[in-house]
């Protein structure tokens, strides 16, 4: 049964799904969008009722051509609404991709993007904003958490929803 009080009013938050991709030597993929002051993690938006893994995987193939499959968090970043509304940022492990892996960005106009690079992990604090910087460092740092779906752990291999 549903109580339409839950419903009334809902939050509204924003859910980042972004991933932490490394190359063999542990350099970092980030890429660099035309609508905010330096160098991000790839990734976007979730959309309504779409898992944060599957989200994930989207926004990164959108931006960068790479078909990885996600299922551990490396962090969770929450922010407070300022001129934006209010965000939960969540960081999938993207694993490491093979030194020959090639990375295609959309032309600009259509995707947002100047382009797509990996950057040493000491430089992240020279290319990124303080915020996105700190995000970076602290997924770094950090082991996997599982991501759950209605309280079951997700696998590598689920590439759709989970049945309603």
């Amino acid at each position: 049964m549903r109580d339409p009080r839950l419903l009334a009013k809902p939050p509204v938050c924003r859910l980042g799904c972004l991933v932490l991709v490394r190359n063999p030597r542990g350099d970092i993929l980030l890429v660099d969008p035309d609508y905010m002051d330096g160098l991000i993690l790839p990734g976007g938006a979730a959309q309504p009722n779409e898992p944060p893994h599957l989200a994930a995987a989207r926004n990164l193939h959108a931006e960068t051509g790479l078909n990885l499959r996600l299922a551990d968090v490396l962090a969770v970043d929450f922010t407070p609404a300022d001129r934006y509304l209010e965000r939960l940022n969540l960081v999938f492990d993207g694993g490491t991709v093979r030194d020959d892996t090639r990375l295609t960005v959309p032309p600009r106009h259509r995707s947002g993007l100047f382009g797509a690079r990996f950057v040493p992990a000491h430089e992240l604090p020279d290319v990124m904003a303080p915020a996105q910087a700190a995000r970076a460092a602290e997924a770094l740092a950090n082991r996997a958490v599982p991501l759950l779906l209605h309280g079951q752990r997700t696998t590598c291999d689920e590439n759709r929803p989970p049945p309603r």
